[in-house]
């Protein structure tokens, strides 16, 4: 006889893991326990040696599929010969907490053919759930994951939940947001006529065929939507949210309707039905029949399948693909709360589909996209939010607020760092206060105190300014240093690594704004060994959104003339050169995100922008996908660009097509990603930071460093925009 206890730990509550260790441990006529904790689930087994033995190795081997099981720890105990059977014990809270907190998991098979079942008795039930689907972080209080510890805790189960909750074979076994049309949450829909019980969904896609902007309440928050073949209603839902040309995210009723519209491979079907059922960037087909407001001058598509009951019974009752964006203001965080939604909402939504059910916290649809390198993160939140980063190293008790832009916060502690769902940017009263809810919901989830605080350079920051008032220690991390530190945290490294981060702006350690860094970082310092030469932003800030000021600035530091159609009028164009020339308001940068807007701009592409990086973006679509000849440049500390801009207008001015003119300049950044590591004499070199979510620069970047003979560090579960700053700010505060 032999007995052990078995500590796991990693995703292993919320996903079915306490019914298979109970129904593997009878298999096995194995006695003992199970339990969840505040660390993983603890079993306990008792049995003969071979049998303990195969129970060692198949619960490793045969868990959940949802389950990701990052330790395993075996400890021999004394045999207790008077035990009888296998039970499953209360949760324990006695520790410290450091279970992995599972994501919200898109509506599994067996749920979602029992909803379409009319024999089955959820049929068209809307919370439809198992032990392998449904919320998880969106409802969870608590630690341990149990129903009295989640938004689930006041809906008293049905008898019929009861003995599925209870019953070992049942795959609702310990399901905690079990529940039924009987018991549990209930839909509610409001468009200002009578709506007969049950009515709800179907009433709801025929006010979308209408053309109406219905909102509908979903895992994490209010979404809008709308007809994406009606053209009438793009626009208006556009006019109304504020939303003037930043492209919609659109949901499909299935995969078959995805292939209409979309060009999708393998791995991209496997994303779109994952777990985490993410939007997926598609490339889209031509003349597929969407309304041309979706995405204006964008040759893909945000495309996802329903991952909700809710979802999948509205969309089974539709031929055609919905708009799905957030429900929000402009600058908003998502809407949780009914009334809250309902005064937010009420100007812009005709109909409000809602329920009962409270959401605990705001969670967004996730962004990503596949490339040659693998899956690439734009915005990390539903599905895979809070999922940890794992660390060989010990960390200390860090909170890191990240940056101001698709800010996300961190805490780090044991041997892990867990990031924070997606919060946004802190542009507004409203999203400074989500950011505060976040700061506090996560640490005390974890009943987590920070030692030190970690924040951004940049006083102006509402993240840096909400961290100095903690009144704790702080470490302050170069914006462009957080973003190199998170691709080093990922990949477990110390360095020495070459760090390419560009993006739009952040504040240097000389007050300057960078943006194009080349830097060479090990453990928690860095060298800035190179950098994009500088140019002025006449009117500082004001040139993220007007793309022709960096392009006068271009003009001005390389002592070039040159016409294109900025569309000022005579005198704003006299004061603007007057502020270059004098160096009034006019800041220095060394940003490539400012050096894509200043040439978009000179090639007649965009003047003015409406979203983030959208001039970036067209001058990469203006490139139809790939790569010239490289222009001329020049790399020593500084990478000088003025050969390219002169070879640029002499392209333009001789009638060179702006596609050609396009491909080249990304040629050209990726032959000096080549150069400056060269030159910096580092095998492994990193990319992050914002500009690297354009694909040629993060495909062919990648490719012709590795054909250099270059090791590529490339970010893995994180974004490399700022959404990934917290996770290196805390890797570097961890070395202080």
């Amino acid at each position: 006889m032999k007995r052990i206890r078995i500590t796991i730990q990693g995703a292993v509550q919320g996903v079915g893991f306490r019914p298979f260790v109970y129904r593997l441990a009878r298999e096995l006529a194995l006695t003992g326990s199970v339990a969840n904790t505040v660390e993983g689930v603890i079993t306990e087994v008792q049995g003969s040696g071979e049998a303990v033995a195969d129970f060692t190795k198949r619960v490793v081997a045969d868990a959940p599929p949802v389950a990701r099981i990052t330790s395993v720890t075996i400890e021999e105990l004394a045999v207790e010969p008077d035990e009888t059977g296998f039970v499953i014990r209360s949760s324990e809270d006695s520790r410290q907490k450091t279970v992995t907190v599972l994501p919200d998991l898109a509506t599994c098979p067996d749920c979602r053919a029992e909803i379409l079942d009319q024999r089955d008795r959820r049929y068209g039930y809307a919370f439809t759930n198992c032990t392998n689907c449904g919320p998880r972080f969106s409802i969870i209080n608590d630690i341990p994951y149990d129903r009295p510890n989640t938004e689930m805790r006041t809906f008293t189960m049905c008898p019929d939940c009861q003995r599925e909750y209870h019953q070992p074979a049942d795959r609702r076994f310990h399901a905690q947001p079990n529940a039924c049309p009987i018991c549990g949450p209930q839909l509610s829909l409001e468009d200002g006529s009578p709506i007969a019980g049950g009515k709800e969904i179907s009433r709801a896609a025929v006010l979308l065929r209408e053309g109406r902007i219905l909102a509908l309440k979903g895992l994490g928050g209010y979404q809008l939507l709308c007809d994406a073949r009606n053209e009438a209603a793009v626009i208006r839902l556009r006019e109304r949210k504020r939303r003037e040309e930043k492209p919609l995210a659109l949901m499909f009723p299935d995969l078959d309707m995805i292939h209409r519209f979309c060009l999708v491979n393998v791995e991209e079907e496997r994303l779109l039905q994952s777990f985490a059922a993410p939007i997926v960037l598609l490339s889209r087909r031509e003349d597929a029949g969407l309304a041309p407001s979706i995405a204006p001058g964008n040759p893909n598509l945000g495309v996802m399948l329903p991952y909700t009951p809710l979802h999948h019974l509205l969309m089974v009752g539709l031929d055609f693909p919905v708009v799905c964006t957030s429900g929000n203001l402009h600058d908003e965080p998502i809407a949780i709360i009914n009334e809250e939604a309902q005064a937010k909402l009420g100007s812009i939504a005709d109909a409000f589909l809602s329920h009962n059910r409270p959401i605990a916290r705001h969670m967004d649809d996730s962004v990503v996209r596949r490339t040659r390198q693998g899956t690439q993160y734009f915005r990390r939140a539903r599905g895979y939010a809070p999922l940890p980063l794992r660390h060989q190293r010990e960390m200390p008790n860090i909170l890191a607020v990240g940056a101001h832009y698709k800010n996300t916060i961190a805490i780090s502690f044991g041997n892990q760092t867990i990031l924070s769902q997606h919060i946004g940017d802190l542009s507004t009263p409203e999203a400074h206060r989500a950011f505060a809810r976040v700061v506090e919901d996560l640490p005390r989830l974890y009943d987590f105190n920070p030692e030190l605080v970690a924040c951004d350079l940049h006083p102006d920051f509402l993240s840096t300014q909400y961290a100095e008032g903690l009144g704790l220690p702080l470490v302050r991390v170069q914006h462009h240093h957080a973003h190199v530190a998170a691709v080093m945290a990922e990949h477990g490294l110390d360095g020495p690594v070459l760090g390419l981060a560009w993006d739009g702006t952040g504040l240097g350690t000389d007050d300057t704004v960078w943006g194009g860094e080349c830097l060479l970082c090990e453990r928690g310092s860095f060298e800035r060994i190179a950098w994009l030469d500088t140019f002025p932003l006449g009117g500082g800030d004001v040139a993220i959104q007007e793309p022709r000021r960096s392009a006068l600035g271009l003009l001005h530091r390389a002592d070039l003339e040159a016409d294109f159609p900025h569309g000022f009028a005579e005198h704003e164009l006299a004061l603007v050169r007057q502020a270059l020339e004098k160096g009034i308001n006019a800041p220095l940068t060394s940003s490539v995100g400012r050096l894509f807007d200043g040439v978009a701009a000179l090639l007649g592409l965009r003047q003015v922008t409406t979203f983030e990086g959208q001039s970036a973006m067209t001058l990469e679509f203006a490139a139809a996908g790939r790569l010239g000849e490289a222009y001329p440049f020049e790399v020593d500390n500084t990478i000088n660009w003025r050969p390219m801009l002169g070879a640029i207008l002499k392209d333009r001015d001789r009638g060179v097509a702006v596609s050609d003119i396009a491909a080249h300049f990304h040629s050209t950044l990726v032959e000096v990603m080549v150069a400056v590591a060269r030159r910096a004499d580092v095998k492994q070199v990193a990319l992050s930071g914002g500009c690297f979510q354009n694909r040629l620069l993060y495909e062919g970047g990648a490719a012709r460093l590795e054909e250099a003979g270059f090791t590529v560090l490339l970010p893995r579960e994180l974004p490399p925009n700022d959404g990934a700053i917290a996770a290196g700010q805390a890797w570097v505060t961890a070395y202080n």
